[in-house]
């Protein structure tokens, strides 16, 4: 009775903020994870502020050419969704989300105020352009500072992105169905609140970027990311934050050595393990370790499965170095991180397609009619488009479509995770083909108009219709990304959360790191023809992007049928998640 009231009152494997143990009565739920949603509002709006509208600033204030400044702004972009993983290994082996985000905030803002100061200070830039004599693009002393404070904000987000989203999903009683209800409406809800911090970014900061000076947006951007860290203290005494586990990594390749030497020198390793799991002494174990991972509300499987058999030799006996020991736990958690990865490595190809958002879509839109009546709305406040469809979809989604799939499925999840991934591979496919079309279009105008050799006067089409590429990659990221965050979280084994979760937003670095070597090849193969390399060159009507999203849309419906193989073959585990 005493050791059932206190798994009542406590959440065992969790903590306060002050290292006590948290309590059930006190700690978690939506209360707690509201403060989250609130302060990745404006998290985001510091980061895409900038981001959103960066290969602008590059190329008109650092005097890069499109394509370079294209490339340093995926560069840029992909380094701070790849550190990610940093903040999930550090959130799951030594810290816990809640001192990471603290953390990663203060490294941002100091990055922040860096890309201010020179900002603000013109002799910490190049000249400005003469007419007699060619711009002087950012060099020495002056790059070292751009790219510094550009990679300790992109430090600050990685370890924000690696933490953030995880602590609020840690807020849940997932061994209940209302539990992993909430669960999902927060995840839901946590890209819509990421999308509303992009509104007031490509709307307001970018005005106030273009209309009153860069040092001005990344002054509010600071400011943002400032505010964000007493907002995220101010919920402190409702949290829960899960106690460190150790290193993940170290889980991991202990598990792949222990399998590859215990695999060459036993012959019968499937049977070891399987006399090994029914032996007197196993279920002893086995129950023990299974009544721990019940009151942690996890869901891993308590005995060796069939599934990626050659693991099991990890645990079929005694290694030969003592170091090597794996338990069947440990073993179980490797394979679930495996059976993930080729979910993970077919989303990167739609992040590549994202990454045209933040490239050429926006210097394509900068070559157009921006006005809006007497209104001139800056290029990079295109993102508006796919911003305001996910926060009007997002809720129409959690309050009105889930629950009506929940009811005509009969499950706990009404559409799976897989599905919404693969929902939003199919719109980047048609994204891509659309954007090619309105390449074409917008090549036509500046072909009939005169200008195709003057990139400095604005074509005589509204930018209107680049919104519909971002409409439809807009879309699926609301999709993929709201998808793949609750898939790898519900999915990993509790002491690999955060790392596992931090997938997410490493296949946007992926996708990022993978255009600029797309673009890099594209101008290495065609610029050793006769003609003009596709996308090189310092007037973007001499490109050939349609020719390029034509490409990127052969490649994205490749990688659908990818996917496919994978997403059909794969079996969700845990409660609440089996179809």
């Amino acid at each position: 009775m005493e050791l059932e009231a206190h798994q009542v009152t406590r959440w065992e494997g969790y903590e306060d903020w002050r290292k006590r143990p948290a309590l059930r009565a006190r700690h978690g739920g939506m209360l707690a994870a509201s403060f989250v949603l609130v302060v990745e509002i404006l998290e985001n709006l510091a980061y895409l502020a900038n981001a959103s509208n960066l290969v602008l600033y590059l190329t008109e204030y650092m005097h890069m050419s499109p394509s370079k400044s294209a490339n340093s702004v995926t560069n840029f972009m992909g380094t701070a969704f790849l550190l990610a993983l940093l903040g999930g290994f550090l959130s799951d082996a030594f810290f816990t989300t809640y001192y990471v985000y603290l953390i990663s905030a203060v490294i941002e803002f100091l990055g922040l105020i860096v890309l201010t100061i020179q900002a603000r200070v013109a002799s910490l830039k190049p000249p400005k352009c003469d007419p007699d004599t060619p711009c002087q693009e950012v060099n020495g002393g002056k790059a070292a500072m751009l790219f510094g404070g550009l990679y300790l904000v992109a430090l600050g987000v990685g370890g924000i992105k690696g933490s953030l989203p995880v602590h609020g999903g840690e807020q849940f009683d997932e061994t209940t169905p209302s539990g992993r209800k909430q669960r999902s409406t927060f995840f839901n809800y946590f890209v819509f609140c990421l999308s509303c911090g992009a509104l007031i970014a490509v709307t307001f900061v970018v005005w106030v970027e273009d209309n009153k000076g860069w040092e001005w947006g990344f002054a509010l951007s600071t400011i943002s990311i400032f505010v964000s860290i007493p907002v995220f203290l101010a919920g402190s005494s409702t949290y829960r934050n899960k106690i460190p586990s150790g290193s993940p990594l170290t889980t991991i390749l202990k598990v792949l050595v222990a399998a590859l030497l215990n695999s060459c020198t036993y012959r019968n390793s499937s049977s070891a393990v399987v006399n090994m799991a029914s032996s007197p002494s196993n279920p002893q174990s086995s129950r023990k370790e299974s009544e721990e991972e019940t009151v942690k509300a996890s869901t891993e499987t308590e005995t060796p499965t069939e599934n990626l058999k050659f693991l099991n030799s990890a645990v079929a006996n005694k290694p030969i170095y003592s170091s090597l020991e794996c338990t069947v736990q440990q073993v179980e958690d490797v394979k679930v991180v495996l059976k993930v990865l080729p979910i993970f490595a077919c989303t990167i190809m739609l992040n590549c397609c994202l990454a045209q958002l933040s490239t050429f879509s926006v210097e394509q839109a900068a070559t157009m009619n921006t006005k809006l009546g007497s209104l001139k709305v800056p290029p990079a406040s295109l993102p508006i488009f796919p911003v305001l469809f996910i926060i009007i979809l997002a809720p129409i989604y959690d309050h009105i479509i889930i629950p009506y799939a929940r009811k005509a499925t009969k499950s706990e999840m009404g559409i799976s995770h897989l599905q919404r991934i693969g929902i939003g591979l199919v719109l980047s496919i048609v994204a891509m083909g659309v954007a090619a079309l309105v390449e074409i279009k917008r090549k036509r105008v500046a072909t009939h108009s005169g200008l195709l050799d003057d990139a400095t006067k604005p074509l005589p089409i509204t930018f209107f219709w680049i919104a519909l590429q971002y409409l439809f990659l807009g879309s699926a990221d609301l999709f993929t990304l709201a998808g793949l965050l609750e898939f790898f979280f519900s999915e990993a084994p509790i002491r690999m959360r955060s790392l596992a979760t931090s997938l997410s937003w490493a296949s946007l670095a992926m996708g990022y790191y993978l255009s600029s070597v797309i673009v890099s090849i594209i101008n290495s193969i065609t610029g050793n023809s006769n003609h003009r390399a596709w996308l090189s060159g310092a007037n973007l009507n001499h490109y050939h992007l349609e020719k390029f999203y034509w490409f990127m849309c052969v490649l994205s419906a490749l990688n659908f049928l990818h996917y496919l193989y994978w997403a059909i073959r794969y079996k969700y585990r845990g409660r609440g998640t089996n179809e």
